[in-house]
């Protein structure tokens, strides 16, 4: 008898569309998915995964990542098909971006799955709007598709746009003068085009030290929270974390071990450094911004 698990988590959205609240559901299955749970939108197992005919160890691997689609589609229903040993990177994603997903998963991941769940929903609730340095405006491409998602996998935080918007200092449209569509058909040395355009100095995030971590930052004048989703399989240690701002201590909290206490925490130059000491597939932290 085939056997059929729902992990049914009402867990805290954290993206609040025109101020409405809403509720995260994650539901998981170890059976044959029917068609109308087919009829979602697939989504590619996320992780990490050797780039094509690049055998050197030094390279970075490529991130697969469905960030950036979440933002993309935030009222599609979506589907993941995962194998052992995905399913809490799966969960830790979707609730990341708010998105409404059902996964598919091996019997092997049922009590990781359950163990993570159970972790999401103790997060302290939050009902904070993204937080971006630059606009794209959405034109239904592909190729604006694949922008979005290496400026995701840089860190470099965008809002998607109907039409050039003035709240920020670049807006890429491609097509434009500024932006042509041929700039973008090596989405690398675009989004690297971009970050030189922002600067570091300006980007109100940073992350050192790992190129697997993908961040997602919702706040306020008043307080922030940073959301880290490791994508790479393993532990990090040290993780420096650089913000735009004055921040007081805050908390971390950490998939798998509870609350961390953030190590070597510096206020200088206008911007907040500090270091998580330890994590696995996610976490959360919580800053407060000083007077």
């Amino acid at each position: 008898m085939t056997s059929r698990l729902f992990l049914l988590a009402a867990l805290p959205c954290l993206f609040l569309a025109q101020g409405a609240e809403s509720r995260l559901k994650i539901r998981a299955s170890t059976a044959a998915l029917t068609d109308a749970e087919l009829s979602r939108e697939a989504l590619p197992t996320p992780g990490t995964t050797a780039r094509a005919g690049v055998a050197s160890p030094t390279r970075a691997p490529w991130v697969i990542a469905n960030g950036w689609r979440f933002m993309r589609q935030p009222a599609a229903k979506w589907r993941y098909d995962v194998p052992a040993g995905k399913a809490t990177l799966a969960a830790a994603e979707a609730f990341t971006y708010g998105a409404d997903a059902l996964l598919k998963i091996d019997p092997a991941d049922e009590t990781s799955l359950g163990a993570m769940l159970a972790f999401l929903e103790g997060l302290p609730p939050v009902d904070l709007p993204p937080i971006a340095d630059l606009a794209i405006v959405e034109d239904g491409t592909a190729i604006t598709g694949e922008v979005m998602n290496l400026l995701a996998r840089r860190n470099l935080l965008y809002e998607i746009v109907k039409a050039p918007s003035s709240r920020y200092r670049i807006t890429i449209a491609l097509g434009s003068r500024e932006f042509p569509v041929e700039d973008a058909t090596d989405p690398s040395a675009f989004a690297l085009k971009i970050r030189r355009l922002l600067t570091d100095e300006q980007r109100t995030l940073r992350i050192f030290g790992t190129e697997v971590v993908i961040a997602r930052l919702v706040g306020d004048a008043a307080r922030i929270r940073l959301h880290l989703v490791n994508y790479g399989g393993r532990e990090i240690e040290g993780l420096r974390v650089r913000l735009r701002g004055a921040y007081a201590a805050g908390e971390a909290f950490v998939a798998g071990a509870g609350r961390v206490a953030l190590h070597d925490q510096v206020v200088a130059d206008g911007a907040t450094e500090f270091t998580l000491p330890r994590m696995g597939t996610y976490a959360a932290i919580d800053l407060n911004a000083t007077r």
